[in-house]
């Protein structure tokens, strides 16, 4: 059986969130240039010229993307043939957390308690999701969220009978009602299926796919084309200065589900949608 000590996860989780947040995705990158090509609107074009500048200088300078630097959430898969030794993996997770937000300068921002608040002081604790899977390898992805568009996202345990019209009416009226607070243009993920924690599971978990993938089943695939469309004909646009580019990818996941329901998550990410994986 094969052993990884929490200190290596405590330096990859350290260099991972100062990563993150200081490195915009290739795909994300490749979307905002197709976006400032094909948008005709004056203002949307320079709202896209200066996200993309932004993103410039954050990598040249190592410099937050965004100032929100967001609660650290993780998905953890874990290979049952591993030995973790060294103390406790939540532990690691947030000491790698606690070293990363402060040697990279990024801000803290989750407080002690929902009602009497309180900040930690150090970003911790994380959000951590486990998944106990085959092998010996432990692949740790993290995904930073701010709450200017966390805020914005929403859940709706809709009816069999709603059909996919519902599913669409919800998620488009979803970002719709976001309006400009979740800085657009935006990457949406929609969890479709399961029951309420586990569609807004999905919902998250679709957003770390890249912005320009598809759900490998064509009915679902044409059902993110269907909403990238729709809600790019909202015309909120980069930043609700108006445009047609007020999304840059829709991604949909689905899990099987009750004969008496059909739950739908929309979890929005702003444009720079940060995630980023390891495998120790």
């Amino acid at each position: 059986m094969r052993e990884l000590h929490m200190d290596e996860i405590v330096r990859t989780v350290r260099q991972m969130c100062i990563d993150a947040n200081c490195n915009l995705n290739p795909d994300v990158q490749t979307a905002l240039e197709r976006g400032l090509k094909e948008e005709s609107s004056p203002i949307a074009q320079t709202m896209l010229t200066d996200i993309l500048k932004n993103a410039e200088i954050a990598r040249t300078e190592q410099m937050p993307i965004c100032q929100d630097t967001g609660m650290a959430v993780f998905f953890l898969e874990v290979g049952q043939d591993l030995h973790l030794v060294g103390g406790s993996l939540k532990d690691a997770i947030n000491e790698g957390v606690r070293q990363g937000y402060a040697d990279g300068y990024l801000r803290k921002s989750v407080v002690a308690d929902p009602v009497r608040r309180g900040n930690t002081g150090d970003n911790t604790p994380a959000i951590i999701h486990t998944q106990i899977v085959d092998g010996d390898r432990l692949k740790i992805t993290l995904a930073p969220k701010g709450f200017g568009s966390e805020n914005m996202s929403a859940i709706k345990m809709l009816k069999p009978s709603d059909g996919l019209t519902g599913i669409i009416d919800f998620v488009v009226d979803t970002v719709k009602a976001a309006g400009s607070n979740p800085c657009p243009p935006l990457v949406v993920g929609v969890g479709i299926g399961g029951t309420f924690e586990k569609c807004a599971c999905l919902a998250k978990q679709a957003l770390l796919r890249d912005v320009d993938s598809k759900n490998p089943d064509p009915y679902y695939a044409e059902l993110e084309d269907t909403l990238l469309e729709k809600i790019n004909q909202l015309d909120i646009g980069p930043q609700g200065f108006g445009g047609i580019t007020t999304a840059l990818g829709v991604n949909v996941e689905t899990f099987p589900t009750h004969i008496a329901g059909m739950p739908c998550a929309v979890n929005i990410n702003c444009h720079v949608t940060r995630h980023l994986s390891e495998i120790l």
